[in-house]
């Protein structure tokens, strides 16, 4: 009998070793140690570099592709009315349009407040400064190096009175659209909102909603 119960407590032990604590996150997952590091491609909105890499168990080499990346930011905008103001644009590497928020890169000393504000602006032509931080991710952290940023922002307002603002530069073309906030979750499992970084804000929205209401 005690025996048993010695080999149960033993086995309860290791199961709650499996359970995530955060002080311990990384203790039993050894690092890889890079020890060498070349620049491949500059593609002018990333740079692709490769690592060489020591693992610390076995110090077995590995060699591992890393997209260098400026962080990005996206922002939920919506008006009095509940509406959130997204954005159509035509996306190459699927190869049709999707529907998201207005969202792109941070610039050199650019903070990411000031960042998602921009992009609102250029990309929408709505503005607004009742801002809040939704958090911080990291898109693809198996390939990429860098961060995004939501935020949500309310009360966005036209800045002019043209309700028909195109943005188009040397790249893009988006078109404008309001979407009733009720609708969103509707459009994400009907595949219809499929940008999985618009999804995670969207998310992230639902989180916030919960711990301030």
């Amino acid at each position: 009998m005690s025996e048993k119960i010695d080999r149960r407590d033993a086995e309860d032990a290791k199961e709650a070793q499996r359970f995530f604590a955060r002080e311990r996150l990384g203790e039993d997952t050894p690092a890889w140690e890079v020890v060498k590091r070349e620049s491949v491609a500059d593609c002018r909105v990333f740079q692709v570099r490769r690592d060489t890499s020591l693992h610390r168990l076995d110090n077995r080499a590995g060699q591992f592709y890393v997209l260098e990346c400026p962080d990005w930011v996206n922002v939920i905008p919506i008006t009095v009315n509940n509406g959130v103001v997204m954005i159509e644009q035509y996306r190459h590497g699927i190869g049709r349009v999707t529907l998201e928020i207005p969202g792109g890169m941070v610039d050199a000393g650019e903070s990411p407040r000031d960042a998602a504000l921009r992009e609102l602006l250029e990309e929408t032509n709505y503005a607004g400064d009742n801002v809040v931080n939704l958090g911080s991710t990291h898109p693809n952290p198996a390939i990429e190096n860098n961060s995004i940023h939501t935020f949500l922002a309310r009360d966005v307002r036209l800045s002019d009175k043209d309700k028909t603002f195109i943005h188009q530069d040397s790249s893009e073309h988006t078109t404008v659209r309001l979407v009733p906030l009720r609708d969103v979750g509707g459009l994400i499992r009907e595949g219809v909102i499929t940008h999985s970084l618009v999804v995670v804000a969207f998310h992230l929205l639902g989180l916030y909603e919960r711990e301030v209401n």
